[in-house]
């Protein structure tokens, strides 16, 4: 399901264009989890009959649900355990459904050693389609 082992890269051993990914596919349970954690019960995400009417006709993930996959690839690989978000940002850019294996992708783009600060670019993906794109920061483990 990722990329690779979980851990740590400490702010040394990060390089430009180094990638990790994991890959979760979205399920009724999860969207329904989702909207009990994060109160949004939004008819789009839960019921069928009025998802139907909408724009996307037919039930749609939290776009934060699929944005989380992002955070999990950051904590557990890239730059991994002990790093800590400074900013994000999103861009939603087609919808992901129940049933759909989101491959969510960070790649770093810029490093600032002093500071211990990387620039990575966070994308997530259902097949070949972009459903999100944006750019984290982040402060990067010491080591």
């Amino acid at each position: 399901m990722s990329g690779i082992v979980r851990g740590s890269i400490p702010i040394g051993q990060l390089e430009i264009g180094m990638s990790r990914w994991l890959e979760k596919e979205i399920t009724d349970r999860d969207i329904e989890l989702f909207a009990e954690v994060s109160t949004d019960h939004n008819p789009v995400h839960l019921d069928d009959e009025y998802a139907e009417a909408t724009i996307f006709k037919g039930r749609i993930a939290h776009g934060m649900l699929s944005a989380g996959l992002i955070s999990a690839v950051i904590g557990e690989q890239l730059p991994g355990h002990g790093t800590i978000y400074m900013g994000q940002s999103l861009s939603f850019l087609a919808p992901v459904r129940p049933g759909d294996v989101v491959r969510a992708v960070v790649s770093v783009t810029d490093i600032d050693r002093a500071k211990r600060r990387v620039i990575l670019k966070t994308e997530c993906f259902v097949g070949e389609t972009l459903v999100i794109s944006g750019e984290a920061k982040v402060l990067a483990p010491k080591g």
